[in-house]
């Protein structure tokens, strides 16, 4: 947490704050969050720079700016990004802070302290490993049935690791995986190569619809996921299997039960996912 849905979430309730404001200044509490450049180096080069475009790809927000340079926020597991007005007061887990033009300010708070911050040229973002590396994302151009047929039909391990590969497909993790698996009747330990032609179709189909309806309902929030506005998403009240475990199954009753798959822990029905 947050996934792709959390994260185009955030994207979507920031960019009309955000783009085509200055950043004047930058307070950094916690200066191992920022990978590169130095935090000194991050802080001065920030400074009176304008961001032009908020896009993102996979679970990686980058803020374009306008010297070429790109800010890249990564949040990981509790990252949260969010838009706060003049003199709103923020808490102790706010660690880097990024004030605007118009007295504003957004801001970056981390209770495990485990997302990463880096400013780099944009033909530099190849350093960034995970998002060099990033296969297609769910609801893009590049992410054809053909291609996740076809990389289906070559993995010899389960299932479950497979789709949560961010080189195969960019963007998915573990909530979003397991209702996909869960919609499309497939065992979360079963090997992704046998998975047959229908198969891979209906599940190629639960993944855009998982992902889509995620983002329409604001994201998946149990504990700290906010919005770009610091507002809770409902996509929890929707989950199939999910945070389900001993809990009768929506379609067909059984007990919705847990296990761990490739290390993860994985909610699914053990009958309409035989």
């Amino acid at each position: 947490m947050p996934e792709m849905p959390e994260v185009e979430t955030i994207r979507r309730t920031l960019t009309d704050k955000i783009e085509g404001r200055k950043i004047t200044r930058v307070d950094i509490k916690l200066s191992r969050l920022i990978k590169w450049p130095t935090a000194p180096e991050f802080q001065a080069v920030l400074t009176d720079r304008t961001v032009e475009k908020l896009v993102r790809r996979g679970k990686y927000l980058l803020f374009y700016l306008d010297n070429s340079l790109v800010l890249v926020i990564h949040l990981r597991m509790t990252g949260r990004l969010y838009y706060a007005t003049q003199g709103r007061e923020y808490d102790k887990f706010t660690h880097i802070l990024f004030f605007l033009d118009n007295g504003d300010a957004l801001l970056y708070a981390d209770t495990r302290t485990l997302g990463t911050l880096y400013l780099m040229p944009q033909a530099e973002l190849w350093r960034i490993a995970g998002l060099a590396s990033m296969g297609p994302e769910p609801l893009s151009e590049e992410f054809t049935l053909e291609y996740f047929a076809g990389m289906l039909e070559k993995r010899q391990a389960k299932i479950k690791p497979v789709l949560l590969n961010q080189k195969l497909v960019g963007g998915l993790g573990n909530i979003y995986v397991d209702e996909a698996l869960a919609i499309a009747g497939i065992d979360p330990d079963r090997i992704a190569s046998s998975i047959n032609e229908t198969e891979a179709k209906y599940l190629y189909q639960a993944i855009n619809q998982v992902i889509a309806d995620g983002i329409s309902h604001g994201g998946t929030t149990f504990r700290d996921y906010r919005d770009g506005a610091g507002q809770s998403g409902s996509h929890q009240h929707h989950l199939h299997v999910y945070g389900r475990a001993n809990q009768p199954c929506h379609r067909c009753g059984a007990i919705i039960a847990r296990k761990e798959v490739g290390g993860r822990g994985t909610h699914y029905c053990p009958n309409c996912q035989k």
